[in-house]
């Protein structure tokens, strides 16, 4: 955090300043883990359900942390520390201080679905003309954000931060520290359902951000997607999709025989030829969202298709591989409604016979079983050829699509050589806590004549 010293992260917290001195000193990124601590940084001393990072701050400091942010001084700990009643609020002030000092454009993402996707994306074509600082895998959070702003330095041109929620108020904190002024908004879908009731709920939640943006910033937004196309806002809006009344749309979208897909990007009377290497619909919409962000800020048709090209798929999200006995869609990083179905249409792009494995979706809210029954009606109606399900949740979407459900991951991968035929393609969804990931291992070592 440069220029950020202890002593002024300690006034910009209201913390108490322990230790022997030292606290002119220029702190690095902030850091929840003791084992990832460089010399310089900020150690968090976050206090959870089974650690406590407070028994970590001797070792964050022999690592060579400046200071440590912590609710209690451990006893004959005598090196820089900040004491506050919060780290949590803590680490938000500091790092809304911290952003306050910085001048370079911040492209906050946010949505129900594809927002890693189109961080990646957005981040790999403005690579290719700015230095970028983007979100880590997936945090999007109140730790993560605070801990992205800390990781940008003087020699970055352009940050992507990711923006994740599950509550009302969640994206204003977030927005506040992060302070947009661009803003990506993917899909409002049916997730966090439990928390936020409906579709329109989940808009007015994300749609926060808006409120802690100037007027005159640039709003960037799915038109194909119902609540976003009707999207009232005082900024400018800019409309990305497949639709002819989106400034930026893809045509003559193909699958590529390297698992890729290829488009073109029309805006305007400009057309660029894009090929992405990564499968599915979804992931044109990622690079319409980055091309939407590259022509706004004066990108060459040139380093656009090279930025799309560049994009490298983020853990368990649409990898395809193929396993030699079929092909597989190893999606079983989340999953809610939107997304299975966007999984269900990329599935039918690819030959042989089609099969679903799903999990349960959650945080779905009072719906839920009817969502799960939707979503096997959605895959019998496309043609899928076979579902195969576990998790209570999704006995109701194997019932709805004449399926097979199991009573746990177990029997389910136990199952897979009676039911799975060589040159079958074969989509795994689930969401995180269903531990789908083991599946798909197991079908990547499977062997079928």
């Amino acid at each position: 955090m440069d220029g950020m010293t202890i002593q002024k992260a300690a006034l910009a917290c209201g913390g108490q300043l322990r230790g022997a001195g030292g606290f002119e000193r220029e702190l690095g990124r902030a850091v929840i883990d003791s084992r990832a601590v460089c010399p310089g940084d900020l150690f968090v001393a976050y206090r959870g359900e089974r650690v406590d990072g407070h028994d970590y701050i001797a070792a964050a400091f022999d690592k060579g942390a400046a200071c440590c942010l912590a609710e209690r001084v451990p006893e004959g700990e005598t090196r820089p520390i900040i004491l506050v009643d919060s780290v949590q609020r803590a680490l938000e002030q500091i790092a809304a201080a911290y952003r306050a000092t910085l001048s370079i454009p911040v492209i906050g993402i946010t949505g129900s679905v594809g927002k890693t996707s189109a961080k990646e994306m957005i981040a790999a074509v403005l690579s290719q003309r700015l230095r970028v600082l983007k979100t880590e895998g997936n945090l999007n959070n109140q730790i993560g954000v605070p801990m992205t702003l800390s990781r940008i330095t003087s020699e970055d041109e352009a940050a992507v931060v990711e923006m994740g929620i599950s509550g009302f108020g969640e994206m204003t904190e977030l927005a506040r520290m992060a302070r947009p002024t661009a803003a990506v908004y993917t899909v409002i879908g049916s997730a966090h359902l439990e928390f936020l009731h409906d579709r329109d709920g989940v808009l007015r939640a994300k749609g926060e951000m808006l409120q802690e943006m100037d007027a005159d910033a640039p709003v960037f937004v799915n038109g194909d997607d119902d609540k976003l196309r009707g999207l009232n806002c005082r900024q400018e809006k800019i409309l990305f999709g497949l639709g002819e009344a989106c400034d930026v749309r893809a045509e003559k979208i193909r699958l590529l025989p390297d698992g890729g897909t290829a488009c073109d990007i029309v805006s305007g009377a400009r057309r660029i030829p894009v090929e992405i290497p990564a499968f599915g619909k979804h992931m044109v919409y990622a690079a319409l969202a980055g091309a939407a962000v590259g022509l706004y800020f004066g990108l060459t048709d040139a380093e656009i298709a090279a930025g799309v090209a560049a994009y490298e798929t983020v853990g368990r999200r649409g990898a395809v591989t193929d396993t030699g006995s079929l092909t597989l869609i190893d999606d079983c990083y989340n999953a809610n409604p939107d997304s299975c179905r966007s999984g269900v249409d990329s599935l039918l792009q690819l030959p042989g016979r089609h099969v679903c494995i799903f999990g349960d979706m959650l945080e779905l809210g009072e719906d839920s079983p009817a969502m799960h029954t939707a979503l096997g009606r959605y895959a019998k109606e496309k043609g899928v050829a076979l579902v195969l399900a576990c998790g209570p949740l999704s006995e109701e979407t194997a019932k709805a699509a004449n399926g097979v459900h199991y009573a746990n991951r177990e029997e389910l991968i136990a199952d897979l050589p009676r039911q799975l035929r060589k040159g079958d393609a074969v989509l795994v969804k689930a969401s995180r806590g269903m531990r789908f990931e083991q599946i798909a291992e197991a079908l990547k070592t499977l062997k079928l004549e």
